[in-house]
């Protein structure tokens, strides 16, 4: 028969056997975690990708606007009320209607002037290649042309 201490000293060499690795339930546990965390990180880059994608966007927009701008200040919508052309990668239409009379301007330093004037809304819109629409906005301008000539003095 065993003894008090023999029997201890079998159940101690039983639980030194039995620590010499991991156990299923702590590897488990491992993979869970390293698991969690690595599907919060992939979440967490994955959102800021598309912030990213949604910050190009609208700088692609803005620089867009900008050329657009520029290009339109040198349109006389009253002598070009419709059109298109090719800016780089896109193409700028616009259609611009007189949102009020056409009224000739005044002469310096009294009576009718050279040039008749009116007050245009131009509707312009940025295409992506393939005539994709990629957006638009309403620009106010002052249309003029030159109806008279100068008088030579007397």
């Amino acid at each position: 028969m065993q003894t008090d201490q023999q029997q201890g000293a079998a159940v101690n060499s039983r639980r030194q056997h039995k620590q010499h690795g991991f156990t299923l339930i702590e590897a488990i546990v491992a993979l869970v975690l390293i698991g969690t965390t690595g599907m919060a990180l992939f979440s967490w880059v994955n959102s800021n990708i598309i912030t990213l994608n949604r910050v190009q966007e609208i700088n692609a927009k803005n620089t867009a606007t900008i050329n657009a701008l520029e290009y339109m200040r040198n349109i006389n919508p009253m002598l070009s009320p419709e059109g298109n052309i090719d800016l780089g990668s896109y193409r700028l239409s616009w259609q611009a209607q007189a949102t009020a009379d056409i009224r000739s301007g005044a002469g310096y330093p009294y009576g009718t002037g050279l040039y008749q004037l009116a007050l245009y809304q131009t509707k312009v819109t940025l295409k992506q290649p393939g005539d994709r629409y990629w957006f638009d906005f309403t620009l106010h301008q002052v249309g003029y042309k030159k109806v008279r000539e100068v008088l030579p003095p007397l």
